[in-house]
Parts: C-alpha cells; sequence; structure tokens
C-alpha cells in the first residue's frame, strides 16, 4: 500500500504567511507541518509516498527532504498545475500507485490516532473505500457522516450542514483502491471549479462501498491561526510526554 500526501492549495485562511509560503511549510513544533503527515505514514508502515504540490512550492519540500531518505521513506513529487480540488491532485497519483490500494492525507491534518489499525482494516476489506471520522463540537463547519454503526457504513455526506444529522465530520484521511480513477472520471467541477473529494465518496456510498472508522484522539486540520496555533501546542506536549518516558 501506497501513500499520498496532498500539499498544495493556496492557504487562503492562514494569510498573510501563505502569500509567501506554502502553509504545509509552515511550523508545528520543530517540523514544518508536512512532517507529521510524513511520520504517520511511515509509522503505520508505509514507506513509498507521493506528495503533490504546486509548482512554487516544489523546490522547497525538495530542498527539505530531498528524495526521503534522511527519513526512511521513499518520496516522489507531483505537480498540481493549479487549485482544480482535491479529487484532482488524487487523480494525479494513479500512475504513482499503480494496482495498489492507498491512502491519501491532507498535509494540513494532524492527529493523535496512530494509522496502523485502520490500514490493517482496509487491507482486510480490500476493496472499496474508507474515510475516518471524529466526533466535532461545531458540525456546522466541516462535512459531517451519517452513519450506520451496524454495518460500519456511510450513509450520506452533507457539506458544513445547517442542521447537521451528527457530529461525527470527515477528516481528511481517506483510503481507495483502484476504482477511485473511474469515479474521478466522472466527477463534474462543483460551484467553485473543483472537483470535489466529497463527489467521490459518495460514488463509493452509490454502491455501498464505503466505509470508516473513528479516531478517538486529537485531531485537527491546521489550516486557520487558531488550529495552527492549537497543532503547536499538542505536538510540543505530545513531545515533552515522550521526552519524559
Amino acid at each position: 500500500m501506497k501513500g499520498v500526501i496532498l500539499a498544495g492549495g493556496t492557504g487562503s485562511r492562514l494569510r498573510p504567511f501563505t502569500n509567501i509560503m506554502n502553509k504545509h511549510l509552515l511550523p508545528v513544533g520543530a517540523k514544518p507541518m508536512i512532517y507529521w503527515a510524513i511520520v504517520k505514514l511511515k509509522e503505520a508502515g508505509i514507506h513509498d509516498i507521493l506528495i503533490i504540490t504546486n509548482r512554487e512550492s516544489l523546490t522547497y519540500f525538495i530542498q527539505l527532504f530531498d528524495d526521503g531518505y534522511e527519513l526512511g521513506v521513499k518520496l516522489t513529487y507531483k505537480i498540481q498545475k493549479k487549485a482544480s480540488g482535491i479529487a484532482d491532485a488524487i487523480s494525479l497519483a494513479k500512475s504513482f500507485v499503480g494496482d495498489e490500494s492507498f491512502i491519501v492525507m491532507l498535509g494540513d491534518n494532524l492527529l493523535e490516532d496512530s494509522l496502523t489499525s485502520f490500514i490493517q482494516k482496509f487491507k482486510e476489506k480490500n476493496e472499496g473505500a474508507m474515510v475516518l471520522l471524529k466526533e466535532v463540537h461545531d458540525p456546522k463547519r466541516f462535512g459531517i457522516a451519517e452513519i450506520d454503526s451496524e454495518k460500519k457504513e456511510v450513509l450520506s455526506i452533507i457539506e458544513k450542514p445547517r442542521n447537521p444529522k451528527t457530529n461525527y465530520c470527515v477528516v481528511g484521511i481517506y483510503m481507495y483502491d483502484q476504482q477511485v480513477f473511474q469515479f474521478i472520471d466522472q466527477l463534474i467541477p462543483s460551484e467553485r471549479g473543483e472537483l470535489e473529494v466529497t463527489d467521490i465518496n459518495r460514488l463509493y456510498m452509490k454502491n455501498k462501498q464505503l466505509s470508516y472508522e473513528e479516531l478517538k484522539g486529537w485531531w485537527l486540520d491546521a489550516g486557520t491561526h487558531h488550529s495552527l496555533h492549537e497543532a503547536n501546542v499538542h505536538i510540543y506536549q505530545l513531545l515533552r510526554k515522550r521526552k519524559d518516558k
């Protein structure tokens, strides 16, 4: 199984910093934000990783990580020519993943849980897709999943619902089989002109092939000034605990 980290986008919520640099290079602890996604994949046994970014940022990622040897992983890079959505970025991974299933992480997602058990459950299923969910106190801000807890299936996903049916947020971590590329070919751009990852997941739902697992520890989308601060607090607390041990 291979890993894909998406590190493009405009980072508009983190301006003015992102006027001059990619948000995934902003510091979380003593490392750039994207470092923690790489580490999570490595700890789960995924060492072959594709980073998809924009043309302006590519040089910086290569200067930081090169081919990943010093991190104990193998890094490959691809350019998303314009910000055309998460699904568009995932389509660029087709030649990289080959015949394998793969996990996609948004590079601004930080989490406490290990990914190992989730990846193992997806491998055992060996088809379809899986999303990770996290209970949040402000569901109107996120894509929210309605679930069948007995079958472990996602029944619906509503973006920023006015009247949320649950508090289960779909976090930016997805696992897919090879069908995903066929589904992406079926998508049409949303009102904002992007190919949406939620539309991919809805096609899997239509086939009753979208399962889920739930995160128990903390999770953050570090895409705002407030959440970036929270991410730093959590990472430094985590590092302090490891040091104390």
